[in-house]
């Protein structure tokens, strides 16, 4: 179990952890358009010494990276890069890692960056920026991507920013998945228009089956992911649903992390696992997900009774793996070497473990998200965030410039990190659909999780139901 701080995270920096910190947070907040304001008290209730947007040190944190990317493809070029053969863009990425032309940015982030800086507002990016940080304390997201880029600054920068572009314009996280949820896609499914249709009744099927869940902690303390391989087959959803439910997985996990712990553990259940079951285009999608948009957010994945005809797709799926992500992966065949990782206590007892606990899907309840159309109150908890996300910024800035570390900065950062901590659970209920593992009182109000505790009576528990089987399964694979 983690008792403390791990290194590289917040309270645990070594000196020149600390610069690298402070260089991606004024880097970042130029991105953001934030510039300390001075002279006498601006208006809209700003007061003086608070972070103001700019749009002006947007410009110039892009130019500084596009200044530092000239010099380092002239460096190439000395040694004998070889020039461009006019097949495509030099800086053009991919999103299949098999394909990609630059193994330092297999997912061509940097040509994203360089397409959210001219297509976003900084205003857009900062919103993104804290939509991502949630319960989280902001240092401790920063350093996520430091850490996945080396503390290389500039890398990490580029990073970030990629991500809030795809959660803000590809994948619309905060203002669709998570705001949306399980109970817009009951609508959807029940919608007149079959597109429509199609894909909320593609999300709810996966939910339904239980082709994926979250539940419990291992021997770290991390919130454990099963993956029930066998129930999935190709063809039996779409792509974009897919993509919707490993991301809303994702996100729901992410509610889980309270530090010291920041990592989550998936285990990938190849019970019966047949060729029916492989499909290569939702495995490359989530190793872009861990590895380009939620870095070091993965603890250990263990592939549990995995059949020999796995060996082969192993062999290539670890070939798009970044190495120390596939460093991460463990092979279990029976309890005593799951139990290596996980209490056998919290083992289900499907794997051989003690926890009697069983998957079993609740559908929403009419009205459980009826706070989200309180607008008065989300009103006014919108601008009492936004007043605690701007005295952050403006701490920040006083901390990232201050010519000597000061025990108060910290202090002061600390203290508002706490206060957007509280202040997001306040907020959650106004703009965060509620989930299963609401329903099910796994998480509770103000942000509290209980993996073990006692189900709510009978008589409160709604209507349950796994739904109907697709086409492809057979019944007994509900269960």
């Amino acid at each position: 179990m983690v008792t403390g701080s791990l290194p590289g995270r917040p309270g645990n920096l070594t000196n020149d952890q600390e610069a690298k910190l402070r260089e991606l947070w004024k880097a970042s907040l130029k991105v953001f358009g934030v510039s300390q304001q001075g002279g006498s008290a601006a208006t809209n209730g700003v007061k003086e010494g608070d972070s103001v947007p700019s749009k002006e040190g947007a410009q110039d944190a892009h130019a500084a990276i596009v200044g530092s990317e000239k010099k380092k493809k002239k460096r190439i070029n000395m040694f004998g890069r070889k020039k461009d053969d006019g097949t495509g863009d030099e800086d053009a990425g991919t999103d299949h890692p098999e394909m990609a032309k630059d193994p330092e940015d297999k997912y061509g982030q940097t040509k994203e960056f360089h397409k959210a800086i001219a297509t976003s507002t900084p205003e857009e990016l900062r919103t993104a920026f804290w939509g991502m940080v949630k319960h989280d304390h902001p240092d401790g997201l920063l350093l996520r991507f430091l850490r996945a880029r080396k503390w290389d600054v500039q890398k990490a920068l580029v990073m970030m920013v990629s991500t809030m572009h795809w959660r803000m314009a590809e994948m619309h996280v905060d203002d669709d998945i998570i705001k949306h949820g399980e109970a817009a896609a009951l609508d959807d499914s029940r919608s007149s228009d079959k597109a429509v249709s199609k894909e909320g009744s593609d999300f709810l099927m996966q939910m339904r089956l239980g082709k994926s869940y979250l539940h419990g902690t291992d021997k770290e303390g991390r919130p454990m992911c099963f993956v029930n391989v066998r129930l999935h087959k190709q063809g039996d959803q779409s792509e974009h649903s897919l993509e919707r439910y490993t991301v809303y997985l994702l996100e729901t996990a992410r509610l889980f992390l309270e530090p010291p712990v920041d990592t989550a553990t998936v285990i990938f259940d190849m019970t019966s696992f047949s060729m029916a079951n492989m499909d290569y285009t939702p495995v490359k999608f989530m190793i872009k997900c861990f590895e380009a948009n939620y870095p070091e957010s993965l603890g250990v994945v263990l592939v549990h009774k995995s059949p020999w005809i796995f060996q082969g797709i192993w062999k290539i799926i670890k070939g798009w793996l970044d190495p120390v992500v596939a460093g991460k992966v463990n092979f279990t065949n029976n309890v005593e070497e799951l139990e290596k990782f996980i209490a056998r206590d919290h083992i289900p007892e499907d794997f051989g473990g003690t926890d009697p606990w069983n998957y079993l899907y609740i559908e929403p309840i009419s009205g459980e998200n009826a706070k989200m159309q309180n607008a008065p109150i989300l009103d006014k908890l919108e601008k009492d965030r936004a007043k605690t996300v701007m005295q952050f910024e403006s701490v920040t800035l006083e901390w990232a410039n201050a010519a000597n570390d000061s025990k108060d900065h910290h202090q002061k950062r600390n203290e508002i990190a706490e206060q957007l901590k509280s202040g997001y659970w306040k907020i959650d209920p106004y703009i965060r659909a509620r989930t299963l593992y609401d329903r099910v009182g796994v998480i509770k109000e103000g942000g509290k999780v209980d993996f073990y505790a006692k189900p709510p009576p009978k008589e409160e528990i709604p209507v349950q139901s796994n739904g109907p089987a697709p086409p492809s399964h057979q019944p007994g694979e509900l269960d």
